[in-house]
């Protein structure tokens, strides 16, 4: 099936590419300042002297300078005499700015006519001169731009007074977070100056906000660097003029946390993006000749007596649901449970120590609110499909424990009902500890069988150390127990990351595991009393001595980022006998090779932003020495302005062998390995050019193969035709409605000489070459009435279609025909993060036969309605 926003023709492309296709449009931040500097040499500006005469209390001062001042960037004065020759200049170091304490909060108003006007808006410190990233590395911005930072004793202030016409702004109201059509403004906080982690602060020109966490180490589960489950309490205001617009942001210092010193020096990076032009511009200057962002920040200083005090937040909430829903946990006993009025409470609360140290707890957790799952391909794959995390209790300071291998993927907690975390950083260490429970196991059986109400206990620790200008050193330990069977699952091991300059890095790790599991279905020591029910973390390449695996797991990943040329090379060795519980690790027994190449031309006029080649190479090998893949995929980008991207795909050649043990996991017994030869080409184009549409298509077509066989299918004909393709397209038909329509399609088919044999058994009988088609339709609507109220309506349609009519005397495929049609509604009253109101509706239908007592089936026509909820949950954020 296709599970529930991506465009999925892609799915069938290597997960890289699907990165470097889709992704460009999320990073929304880019670049300025004079040249670029290397970060692992380039000591910061020490600060400003005080002022030699300060104004008297109570008299208005002067405006402040712009910084940098004009006269810094005036040429040097010719030299008269040649004789004496002038001493070598110092490398320049990035820019500095000390901003004022101010008496009082500034007004979104006092800058309205684009300009400071009043006493506090003209204390505050002036920042120009911002540098474009895209679409020329280098350029000025294209637009004036202006930004203006003070504090007072529990607020940053950042005003920034950008220059445009205003009839082409993109600025619509949305909910929190739906940003990407708008332009933009931000602000990113390096509060421990460590240059590896920051605070990012984004609105639009109406003051939509989006929060997250920065790190240098750019991860694939995150799809980038900038972690967006971060989510904090700050206000945002904005407004379109007559001549641009001006964003007004005030981040309360309880929102952060950085070092407990009188004097405080942070790093700081400012941005602007305009949507129509594909541009993205910093203060400073963020250079693509840079790798990373944090070694090129600016240095804000001035910044005292400020603490986030001894925050403490408690969010209770409550929530009453009424439900409806078919159990059909043992298949021979199918029946309806339900509730008319059902009340639930529960807690999340932090706590900080020492300004800089988090310890968040979490009891009885209820995520009614959390959006479906964006869709995905999950039908015809061959290793396990990723869904990233969307419960805000196991997303923030995720990044604390993420290392390279992905070692604590949190959705593997199914369903906890007590949590707590510890999080912080005390000068170059790190640490992360968190334990929860999960009734997971004991849920996902009938509550008459043993295991009912059996739970697990998760246990993760993590630290690291900062070592030279970006590198680190870290240790990550996790457990995973399941005390009524005995099971458990232990890994540990070392990680670093190294920057050998500006451009190259190196990330590392070395871990082993050892486990005492029972649940390996293929495992001829198997045991139905065990705790991995929803959880089946084997592959077919596992192999262990009974129920014991135990082995190592090894990750080198090295990359190059430049203006021009990029490169990264992977290479992964994971043994049979590893096992990760708490993480993702789809598939062992390998030694992989994998190669990304990149060149990009940028040319300094006309539509185009950048264009060029890529190659995408990866060999696979068992620990025997087998061939299991090889694979080639040229292809050709171009992204033009207006956000947009052509991807075209014009021959990838994948080789792919599968071993016995690989069959067996098909359900097939067979005694020897087969190859299969697959040629794939495609393309992809994605637009949001015009301004109140955005759209998109692919098509790929070439070989697959069918790994949900029929049970009496020979291996050599497992080969069969692919046809994947995808259409999206966002409309908003007025500022405050945002609807985005998407549409995924896979189709499979059997060979010519597939087919033609299937006609041979089976003379005179018509038979359809379909092995199935696979059709997923999502349309969401999104109506922001203000600010804080929202209306969120989802409809989907997901069909298998299995076996093309007539074929049932020669099925391709064990899959049954599957129809789901899902309807999900929620009112919010977001007031902040913690405090809102939810009121949700959701319906599901599929096409089941359900006998009470006795069988579940599909049926090739009709609906029922499975399950159905309502639901009113409250919650309310406590501040101390």
């Amino acid at each position: 099936m296709l599970a529930s926003g991506q465009l999925p023709a892609l799915a069938k492309l290597r997960p890289k590419v699907l990165k470097q296709a889709f992704s460009i449009l999320q990073d929304a931040s880019t670049g300025q300042n004079s040249t670029p500097q290397n970060p692992q040499t380039t000591p910061q500006n020490p600060p400003p002297p005080p002022e030699a005469n300060p104004k008297p209390p109570g008299q208005k001062p002067e405006p402040s300078s712009q910084n940098p001042p004009p006269s810094a960037q005036l040429p040097e004065p010719a030299i008269k005499t040649p004789e004496v020759r002038p001493a070598p200049k110092p490398p320049l170091a990035p820019p500095s700015v000390t901003i004022p304490r101010l008496p009082r909060p500034p007004a979104l108003e006092d800058f309205l006519e684009m300009q400071p006007e009043g006493e506090i808006a003209e204390q505050m410190s002036k920042v120009t001169g911002f540098v474009q990233r895209n679409p020329h590395d280098g350029a000025k911005v294209s637009e004036e731009t202006a930004a203006y930072l003070g504090y007072d004793q529990k607020n940053l202030y950042i005003v920034f007074v950008c220059f445009d016409d205003p009839k082409k702004v993109r600025a619509r109201l949305s909910r929190r977070e739906d940003i990407y059509d708008d332009d933009q403004v931000e602000v990113m906080l390096d509060t421990f100056h460590d240059r590896r982690r920051a605070y990012a602060f984004q609105t639009t020109p109406l003051g939509v906000q989006w929060d997250a966490i920065w790190t240098e180490a750019t991860r694939e589960e995150i799809n980038g660097n900038f972690d967006t489950s971060f989510d904090t309490v700050w206000d945002s205001k904005g407004k379109v003029t007559s001549r641009g617009f001006v964003v007004l942001i005030a981040i309360p210092f309880k929102s952060l946390r950085f070092p407990a010193t009188e004097k405080q020096e942070w790093g700081i990076i400012l941005y602007r993006g305009i949507f129509r032009k594909t541009e993205d511009a910093f203060w400073p200057w963020i250079s693509y000749k840079v790798a990373g962002r944090l070694g090129q920040a600016a240095t804000l200083y001035g910044l005292e007596g400020i603490s986030p005090g001894h925050s403490i937040e408690v969010i209770p909430y409550g929530v009453m649901r009424g439900f409806r829903a078919l159990d059909t946990r043992d298949p021979s006993n199918p029946f309806f449970q339900h509730a008319t009025v059902q009340g639930q409470p529960g807690m999340d609360a932090k706590f900080v120590i020492r300004d800089h140290f988090v310890v968040d707890m979490t009891a009885n957790p209820d995520f009614s609110q959390v959006e479906s799952e964006d869709p995905q391909i999950t039908v015809n794959q061959r290793f396990e499909v990723y869904f990233p995390e969307k419960r805000p209790f196991f997303l923030e300071n995720e990044d604390y424990f993420r290392t390279p291998l992905d070692l604590f993927f949190t959705r593997n907690i199914q369903d906890p009902s007590a949590g707590i975390r510890l999080t912080g950083k005390e000068g170059p260490y790190s640490v992360g500890l968190m334990a929860a429970d999960d009734r997971g196991p004991g849920q996902a059986v009938a509550s008459y069988f043993p295991l009912a109400g059996t739970r697990s206990y998760f246990t993760i620790a993590r630290a690291s150390r900062d070592i030279f200008k970006q590198s680190s050193v870290g240790a990550l330990y996790t457990d995973w127990e399941c005390p009524t069977t005995g099971e458990f699952n232990r890994v540990g091991g070392v990680d670093t990351r190294l920057k050998f300059n500006a451009n190259w890095s190196l990330d590392g790790q070395a871990v082993a595991s050892s486990s005492n599991l029972a649940g390996n279905f293929f495992s001829s020591s198997y045991s139905s009393h065990n705790c991995e029910t929803n959880l089946f973390p084997f592959d077919s390449g596992n192999a262990g001595n009974g129920n014991h695996y135990a082995g190592p797991a090894d990750k080198l990943d090295l990359k190059r980022d430049g203006l021009h040329f990029s490169y990264e090379g992977i290479y992964d060795d994971i043994s049979k006998g590893f096992v990760t519980m708490p993480g993702f690790v789809n598939r062992v027994d390998i030694r992989e090779l994998y190669q990304i190449i990149d060149y990009r031309f940028r040319p300094k006029k006309g539509w185009i932003v950048d264009w060029g080649p890529s190659l995408n190479q990866r060999y696979v090998f068992d620990h025997e020495g087998n061939r299991l893949d090889t694979d080639y995929q040229p292809y050709l980008a171009i992204q033009g302005r207006g956000q947009t991207l052509i991807y075209l795909f014009p021959y990838e050649e994948f080789r792919e062998r599968l071993r016995p043990q690989d069959f067996t996991y098909l359900g097939l017994a067979v005694s020897a390995n087969q190859d299969y030869h697959e040629h794939r080409s495609g393309t992809s184009f994605q637009t949001g050019y015009f301004k109140r549409v955005t759209v998109g298509a692919s098509y790929y077509w070439g070989d697959g193969v069918n790994f949900v066989p029929a049970p009496n299918a020979q291996p050599q004909s497992l080969l069969a035709r692919l046809d994947t393709a995808t259409g999206m397209l966002t409309f908003r038909p007025v500022k405050p409605l945002k609807i985005e329509n998407t549409y995924l399609f896979e189709r499979l088919r059997a060979t010519d000489n597939e087919y033609r044999f299937a006609l041979a058994q089976f003379p005179g009988v018509p038979l359809g070459r379909g092995i199935f088609n696979n059709h997923i339709v999502r349309s969401k609507w999104n109506w922001q009435f203000t600010p804080k109220l929202s209306l969120r309506l989802i409809l989907q349609y997901n069909s298998v279609l299995a076996n093309t009519p007539g074929s049932a005397f020669f099925p391709f495929t064990y899959l049954p025909t599957q129809k789901q049609f899902n309807a999900d509604f929620l009112i919010t009253y977001l007031v902040h993060p913690g405090t809102a109101i939810y009121v949700g509706y959701n319906s599901d239908l599929q096409n089941l036969n359900v006998v009470p007592g006795v069988s579940v089936s599909n049926t090739a026509k009709g609906y029922i309605n499975d399950s159905r909820q309502f639901f009113v949950k409250v919650s309310y954020l406590f501040r101390f």
